[in-house]
Order: structure tokens, then C-alpha cells, then sequence
């Protein structure tokens, strides 16, 4: 199965590790580390030309994403059940 991030990227649901709201990044020292990590592994790819509100991590991949963290995770879940 697939999951829709938006604009005209989907990714794999086996891929899926994790759904962040995008506020996580700036509230601990660990994911701005992280982040800043991905960053210098040029392994970030920003969505469509909106404000990005959800961090999307992936086995290959980071995404930053304009649909909201809730309605990813609602789609992810639907996948689960």
C-alpha cells in the first residue's frame, strides 16, 4: 500500500518510520540534531511549494510535508485496520 504526502509524492507504507508534527524540530536538541544530520546527507526533500507543517521520516528518506501530521497519521492508520 501506498501513502499520499502530497503533491504528487507517495511513498511505500513498509517505508513508513515515523509521523512528526513539524514542531517537533524545534522543541528538543536531539531532533535538531537529527535534522541537521539528514541535512549534510542531503537526504531531505521538501513538498510541493507550501509551508511545510509534518516531518516525514523514512527508511531512505526525510520529507517535509504541507498536509498536517493528524490527517497522515489517519492515513497511515487506515492502512493498519
Amino acid at each position: 500500500m501506498f501513502i499520499h504526502l502530497g503533491g504528487e509524492k507517495a511513498i511505500r507504507s513498509s517505508e513508513l518510520i515515523a509521523i512528526f508534527d513539524l514542531s517537533i524540530e524545534k522543541s528538543s536538541k536531539i531532533s535538531m540534531q537529527f535534522i541537521q544530520h539528514i541535512s549534510k546527507e542531503k537526504q531531505v526533500e521538501t513538498i510541493g511549494d507550501e509551508d511545510p507543517k509534518t516531518l516525514i521520516v523514512t527508511t531512505d528518506k526525510v520529507y517535509y510535508s504541507p498536509i498536517s501530521s493528524t490527517t497522515l497519521k489517519k492515513r497511515a492508520g487506515q492502512l493498519i485496520t
